[in-house]
């Protein structure tokens, strides 16, 4: 099939990868688009990979307010250097994360960050809830761990899936993002505010 500038415009403009990239990837897609996007992820993925180690000490903290200032975000993310930190890829980057923060409540941006006391608790309301719904004994186990992976896709940012894209977890937004940008980039921290509830410590 024959690859034309305007698919590969088309699929620029979906994903940000370079001119070259987007070629091949339709050549080796054979012009299916939605398949060129997956490989353009995957090549995208595998080079996130290699920049997840190099330091990242400049950014943004970007600062959302939703719902007429029913709900306040503030979220730190780092990127290599002021350059692209500056950038409006970058900056839209901050905001999309500021605006998942904001619709779906994470508690910790990756899972390493979950206490272990907090998923033990989880495991025995899942395996209470388990044998109170009749399940069989030998199913438990599995049953208890498919709930805690749910569990961590809920309260872990990078997990959750993209407001604007399902298909999308945070993770693959922020991987195809570092992609395109060509620099390691770092949710450091985040914090989020409702109005109204309680500003207890668990």
């Amino acid at each position: 099939m024959e690859i034309t500038t305007q698919m590969i415009k088309e699929l620029r403009a979906a994903t940000n990868a370079p001119m070259l990239d987007c070629r091949k990837a339709l050549q080796d897609a054979d012009g299916n688009f939605d398949k060129a996007v997956d490989w353009l992820r995957e090549k995208g993925m595998a080079t996130a990979a290699k920049r997840a180690d190099r330091d990242a000490s400049n950014g943004v903290v970007e600062l959302y307010s939703h719902g007429a200032g029913r709900v306040g975000v503030m979220v730190e993310v780092n990127c290599e250097t002021d350059f692209v930190a500056r950038s409006e890829q970058f900056r839209n980057l901050a905001h999309e994360l500021a605006l998942q923060i904001a619709a779906s409540a994470p508690k910790y941006a990756t899972v390493d960050q979950i206490p272990a006391a907090e998923l033990e608790h989880e495991a025995g309301i899942a395996r209470a809830r388990a044998l109170e719904e009749g399940k069989p004994e030998k199913m438990l186990e599995k049953i208890v761990e498919g709930r805690i992976e749910k569990y961590k896709d809920e309260v872990c940012l990078m997990r959750q899936a993209y407001i604007r894209d399902e298909s999308l977890t945070i993770e693959k937004l922020v991987l195809q993002n570092v992609a395109a940008i060509g620099e390691n980039v770092i949710i450091r921290r985040f914090q989020r505010w409702e109005l109204g509830e309680s500003t207890k410590q668990e």
